[in-house]
């Protein structure tokens, strides 16, 4: 019968029992995280959420026919917005020298509708991956405000990262 070795307490990677929350303190009370002594890194998180609409909704957008323009373009430029201001928008969210943001916008017609896929990149000390949500929540959002004259019904969903790299904790890889 094998026998299990304790692990020194310096080398585990996580706390034993309960995880703890970066932005809760000692006495449970929300606070922003000191980062400072944390390396510059290349970081990137990708996120992705999807606009659900009816066949008939998702062929005008793809003609350019709606009512208020350019649908997709409008969304890529609302994402790309939305990247840049999370840290207005979620209270403690650092500011960021953001370097990259991609959004990438597919239709799908198995779902109807469209796939919306945001890549966010920074040299720093804190990751991207609540840049990279909010870019492809917005871009969500724009689509549907952008068709809500020709359909209320439509449905965001699937809001989640897909991936990130780079920092203390390294590379994550969402399941299929």
């Amino acid at each position: 019968m094998a026998r299990k070795v304790a692990t020194p307490a310096k080398a585990r990677s996580k706390p034993a029992g309960k995880p703890k929350l970066s932005h809760i303190d000692s006495r449970g009370q929300a606070h922003m995280v000191d980062v400072s002594g944390k390396h510059q890194t290349e970081r990137v998180a990708k996120a992705e959420g999807k606009v659900i609409m009816r066949k008939e909704t998702l062929d005008l957008v793809i003609e350019g026919n709606a009512l208020k323009g350019d649908v997709l373009g409008a969304a890529r430029l609302a994402g790309i917005m939305a990247a840049k201001h999370t840290h207005g928008l979620i209270p403690l969210c650092h500011p960021l020298p953001i370097t990259k943001v991609q959004i990438d916008i597919f239709p799908e017609h198995a779902l109807p509708g469209f796939l919306v896929q945001s890549t966010v990149k920074v040299t720093g000390q804190t990751g991207v991956e609540m840049e990279a949500l909010v870019a492809a929540s917005i871009a969500c959002l724009t689509i549907y405000d952008m068709v809500k004259a020709v359909e209320r019904g439509m449905r965001i969903e699937g809001i989640r990262v897909l991936e990130k790299s780079g920092g203390k904790s390294g590379t994550y890889k969402a399941d299929a």
